[in-house]
């Protein structure tokens, strides 16, 4: 099974000529936040062949954010059904923004924002309770980095899970 990939703008050349349908694979906020028009979501936990829309028949293409989860997702359903003819958009939707292709913005701040505002509040926090209250919550920031570079090490966040279940994160 040989991975294939296409960059952001043969992608945008295949979907103008309805060659081809888009799959984002991130969380429903990340969506919310920003997402390529006609993009369908299925979040790469959900991902599978029973899901694809209907026209499925054409060229998949499957973008997330970088291109990590969009490549499990691609992995995911050749494993599934191998004859599948899907595509990784190389760099997935931060490509296509530096190649100046169109896309929607809503109104919600980006899951990795969320992510960010409430550990920087949560070690603020934990930082001063453990000068103020008691040591132990030193203890406590030092698992919130730890917590971090694990984000940053595998692509898996905790934290993004927990707030992409947030009300005004679901669909």
């Amino acid at each position: 099974m040989t991975l294939k990939t296409i960059t952001p703008l043969e992608a945008k050349a295949w979907l103008d000529r309805n060659e081809a349908v888009l799959l984002d694979v991130r969380e429903a906020a990340e969506y919310k936040a920003t997402h390529i028009r006609g993009s369908h979501l299925i979040p790469l936990g959900q991902i599978s062949a029973a899901r694809l829309p209907r026209g499925h028949h054409k060229k998949i293409l499957i973008h997330c954010q970088g291109g990590k989860r969009s490549e499990r997702a691609c992995t995911a359903l050749l494993t599934e059904q191998s004859d599948l003819d899907v595509y990784n958009i190389e760099g997935g939707l931060n490509a296509w923004a530096a190649a100046g292709l169109p896309m929607e913005t809503g109104t919600v701040l980006p899951l990795n924002r969320q992510v960010q505002i409430v550990v920087g509040l949560l070690l603020v926090l934990f930082t001063v309770a453990g000068f103020g209250v008691h040591p132990v919550f030193h203890i406590l920031a030092g698992l919130m980095g730890l917590g971090l570079i694990n984000a940053g090490a595998t692509g898996w966040c905790g934290m993004a899970m927990l707030l992409a279940k947030m009300p005004w994160n679901r669909d």
